[in-house]
């Protein structure tokens, strides 16, 4: 493979084991995956099942004493789990940057947003206190934030959730990152406020050229902005393909399950269709398919055999013994 043909992200059977509790929890279970230039992929699944720890293991940030890590993680032609130290902070935020999910906690409450992004942005650059805070007052403007020289100088706290998110994501482009990492970023902001969030980041994904790692619990969020999903369930990846192809034809029953419980209009006054059951314990998960306790299609051989990825169609992918009707 060419330089200019390899993937921006690549991850290849990547494992995550946290070990501070009584037992070992296996959060993520041999993910591979890779992300071309220019990109968006959405993790999609519910809480639980490994899309943010994937997430955060791209910009290595699991305790190194509580964590066991094995596979590889390349980003932008970095092997990103033999980072550390300075290299690993120069990684941060100036290749790889990352949008957190409750930006009221990611931001610093004792110091201005104006402030913070004025330090992130002289941290990777040689550039002066007035140019930094230029730049600046540019970001906040390209993110559309009103009054954007008053709110340089506000703190977190005194900014709405909205205004905060818009905050958080001028600080992750601070530096020109080329991939960007978004944690739920529209989880505590009203429907209205979302669609603004969501086209924002469409619009800056396509303008700057960035590749993007999206995780959402929320179908309707990935149709918005995704490219590409990819589907996980107990720490693995269970079905991936292009977004329009995973709506109209999802064939792992997770990802039917997933779509059938999500309300719509035209279903007012009925019940909805919820996956039953409830995800597995990470600490103990069951042989064969993690999937089968709750899976309507199960056969005796889902009790002990774990499913190899087979191939739907062109670029579309699952994890499961058989095709779900």
């Amino acid at each position: 493979m060419s330089e200019a043909a390899a993937p921006m992200i690549d991850i290849r059977d990547l494992n995550v084991t946290f070990t501070g509790g009584r037992k070992p929890v296996r959060a993520v279970n041999g993910v591979t995956f890779s992300v071309p230039r220019g990109e968006v992929l959405a993790l999609l699944g519910e809480s639980g099942s490994g899309k943010s720890v994937t997430l955060r293991s791209i910009l290595n940030m699991h305790p190194k004493k509580r964590t066991v890590s094995s596979g590889s993680i390349t980003a932008g032609g970095l092997d990103v789990m033999a980072l550390s130290g300075r290299a690993l902070a120069d990684y941060r935020g100036k290749l790889t940057s990352m949008i957190f999910q409750e930006p009221l906690l990611a931001f610093d409450p004792v110091y201005t947003v104006g402030a913070q992004i004025v330090e992130s942005i002289r941290r990777h650059e040689p550039v002066s206190k007035a140019e930094a805070y230029a730049r600046a007052l540019g970001l906040l403007q390209k993110v559309k934030i009103p009054s954007a020289e008053r709110r340089l100088a506000a703190y977190p706290h005194e900014m709405s959730g909205g205004m905060r998110q818009r905050a958080m994501i001028a600080l992750a482009l601070a530096c020109n990152p080329q991939i960007l990492l978004a944690d739920e970023p529209t989880t505590a902001l009203d429907a209205t406020v979302q669609i603004q969030i969501l086209l924002l980041l469409r619009e800056l994904q396509r303008e700057l050229g960035l590749t993007v790692i999206l995780v959402t619990h929320d179908i309707g969020v990935a149709v918005e902005v995704a490219d590409r999903v990819a589907v996980m369930y107990a720490g693995r990846i269970v079905e991936t393909g292009p977004v329009r192809e995973i709506i109209r034809n999802p064939r792992h029953p997770y990802t039917q399950g997933l779509l059938a419980s999500r309300a719509h209009g035209a279903m007012t006054g009925a019940r909805l269709d919820a996956i039953p059951g409830a995800p597995p314990d990470l600490s103990s998960l069951p042989p064969g398919c993690a999937f089968r306790p709750r899976c309507k299609f199960a056969v005796t051989d889902c009790e002990t055999i774990q499913p190899d990825e087979t191939a739907v169609s062109p670029g579309h992918w699952m994890r499961c013994l058989r095709s779900a009707a």
